[in-house]
């Protein structure tokens, strides 16, 4: 068995439940992983925001010396919000990811470090979703008006049967060299800098603590957590994780129901 040092896990789908919690037994394994010791970093497409309840939960919040990788590996900043690395969208990127919402009629909105955007006047049902979930308020800014506002991430957002249509267009296809793609949930499509996943946020923090590879184990369960589950020693796939993700992964857990997390984490350290 590898010597885990820092366990990385994504948040929905992984680290809660269907109810979006954290089940007792998940918190028992991770409080004892930090009693040994272990680095717990969670992983999320979610800004700092989104992550603090759990933060608070697993009294991980508020801290120089705990950190988050946020926006799908975005950003990577300590958990009382002192960036270690960002790296967003351009605006030249945001107007041609507007434009193909426009075109292909997607809901459509830019997530800053502190705020959602969106130019649909009428708001769609996942952006207030989002919004509830990530605990960011929303404005509306004409596409002219987000010029001057930095952006970290934008979000194609819609009925997942539908979006799962219209992002097999070929203009998708043309923006995969500027940007980088991900699925975070069906019903989330969301593009980041070019180069830019959880891998990219997880190895500059793993840099800055001098931690290697091979002692890291990251769980997750979406596409998005497939980068961090083949940089990590030891990849952990939910047993509600994708096909893609679980294919790339070392081994798979029980789902997030029935404590995968929980069982992954106790398997290290009762070895």
């Amino acid at each position: 068995m590898k010597n885990i040092k820092l366990i990385a896990i994504d948040i929905d789908g992984t680290l809660v439940n269907s109810k979006k919690e954290i089940t007792p037994a998940v918190k028992e394994a991770i409080l004892s992983a930090k009693k040994q010791g272990k680095k717990i970093v969670i992983c999320t497409g979610r800004p700092l925001s989104g992550a603090q309840r759990y933060l608070d939960e697993l009294g991980l919040n508020n801290q120089d010396d705990q950190f988050v990788v946020s926006f799908n590996g975005a950003v990577t900043e300590s958990t009382n919000g002192k960036v270690l690395f960002k790296r967003g969208l351009n605006y030249s990127e945001y107007i041609d990811l507007e434009a193909i919402a426009r075109k292909l009629r997607l809901h459509f909105h830019a997530v800053g470090l502190n705020r959602i955007y969106t130019d649909n006047r009428d708001i769609g049902h996942y952006t207030i979703y989002n919004s509830r979930i990530v605990r960011l308020e929303v404005s509306y800014r004409t596409a002219e008006e987000m010029r001057q506002i930095p952006i970290i991430k934008c979000m194609y957002i819609d009925n997942p049967e539908y979006l799962d249509e219209k992002i097999k267009d070929p203009l998708f296809d043309q923006m995969k060299k500027r940007v980088t793609f991900s699925k975070t949930e069906p019903f989330y499509y969301e593009a980041t800098a070019a180069n830019t996943d959880k891998a990219t946020g997880l190895k500059v923090l793993c840099e800055h603590l001098e931690i290697k590879a091979e002692n890291v184990m990251a769980l997750g369960d979406q596409a998005n957590d497939m980068p961090m589950i083949k940089y990590a020693g030891l990849g952990v796939a939910m047993g509600n994780a994708v096909a893609i993700t679980k294919k790339n992964a070392d081994q798979i857990t029980t789902d997030c129901n029935h404590d995968g997390v929980a069982k992954a984490i106790n398997a290290i350290l009762n070895k």
